[in-house]
This record gives structure tokens, C-alpha cells and sequence, in this order.
């Protein structure tokens, strides 16, 4: 069983957020780095970006396959997690401990649409 952190929110995609005074730390679950397998390669977006809720900011390749990373909320993006630039295989690590970016976000009722570890956990099941 894939591992599930509680305080934080998730999405049907499989990504996380954790909130922090006012600013959304962005993942990928443990579900999704078992699923992708070995990964090698981590395509970032740069700070100061746009994200919007639902769509694409960044991308993951595996050995197995190549992935699209949605945001869950919609915001401009502080922080990259520029680790994952050289050490990709962070993420098969600690999936949770390393976040791939931090957004100071627009809407934080956009977090009411995102599910609870329990509601996350019935979609693993």
C-alpha cells in the first residue's frame, strides 16, 4: 500500500499540497512514484511562472513512461525545486519530503476542490 501523509491535500492525478503560511508546496503522491517507476529525469518550470489549477507545470520521465505534472492550484511560482535537476531519483526517495515547487497562491478556497487523505485513500483502493 502506497504511502499517505495526513495535512495535506491530494488530487485524483496524484499530486499533493502542503500549506504553509500562505504558500502551496507542489509533489507528486507515492503512489505516482511507484507507478512511474526509476526515474530519470525531471523537467522544471521556471520561478515566477504561472500555474493554473488543472493544468500542466512540469514533467517527470521514467524508465517506464513519461508523465505530465498538473497543478492543483492556481498561483506564481516562488520557489523550483532545483535538486530534482540533478537527482531526480529524490522523488523514488521521499516523494513527500521533496516538493517540486512552492506558489504563493491566488485563491485558497481553490483547496476546498482537492481531497482529504481519507477521500484519496478510497481512490487507491
Amino acid at each position: 500500500m502506497s504511502k499517505v501523509l495526513d495535512g495535506l491535500y491530494y488530487t485524483n492525478s496524484h499530486e499533493w499540497v502542503k500549506v504553509e503560511d500562505g504558500f502551496a508546496y507542489i509533489g507528486i503522491t507515492d503512489y505516482a512514484q511507484e507507478s512511474l517507476g526509476e526515474i530519470v529525469f525531471v523537467e522544471l518550470p521556471e520561478e515566477e511562472d504561472q500555474v493554473n489549477a488543472g493544468e500542466e507545470f512540469a514533467a517527470i520521465e521514467s524508465v517506464k513512461a513519461a508523465s505530465d505534472i498538473l497543478s492543483p492550484i492556481t498561483g506564481i511560482i516562488v520557489m523550483v525545486n532545483d535538486d530534482l535537476e540533478d537527482s531526480p531519483e529524490l522523488l523514488n526517495e521521499d516523494s513527500f519530503e521533496n516538493w517540486i515547487i512552492k506558489v504563493e497562491m491566488e485563491d485558497s478556497s481553490e483547496l476546498n476542490k482537492l481531497l482529504s487523505k481519507a477521500e484519496y485513500e478510497d481512490i487507491l483502493e
